[in-house]
């Protein structure tokens, strides 16, 4: 349960610096980034596999790349989910997505065991 925890502040953490390093990614302040996480997690949990499987040819085609379409869907729908964050445009929240799935995995491979 703790590492859940922990998991789920090192992704608030990483939604709230990216919405600093990216002039088009806004957020409150960070107990928006902490919901978030958490909208975010729950819809990579439910809607990222329905979506990956109905998009498998297209993933094959483009040799992966059209995971990263898939994970700026998500983050937009988590954008206009959460009151206090917002994200400008598509290629913002596929650059957001990238900056947060790259500071996750920095902070989560310095600060688990």
């Amino acid at each position: 349960m703790l590492r859940i925890l922990v998991l789920w502040l090192i992704n608030a953490l990483a939604v709230y610096a990216t919405a600093h390093l990216l002039s088009g990614i806004h957020i409150r302040n960070f107990g928006a980034a902490i919901v978030v996480a958490l909208v975010l997690g729950f819809v990579n949990a439910v809607l990222r596999p329905v979506m990956v499987f109905f998009s498998i040819p297209f993933i094959i085609v483009t040799l992966g790349l059209f995971l990263l379409v898939i994970n700026a869907l998500l983050l937009q729908l988590s954008a206009a989910l959460v009151d206090g964050f917002s994200v400008d445009g598509f290629w913002w929240a596929v650059a957001g997505s990238i900056a947060i799935s790259f500071i996750s995995w920095a902070l989560s491979s310095v600060l688990t065991p």
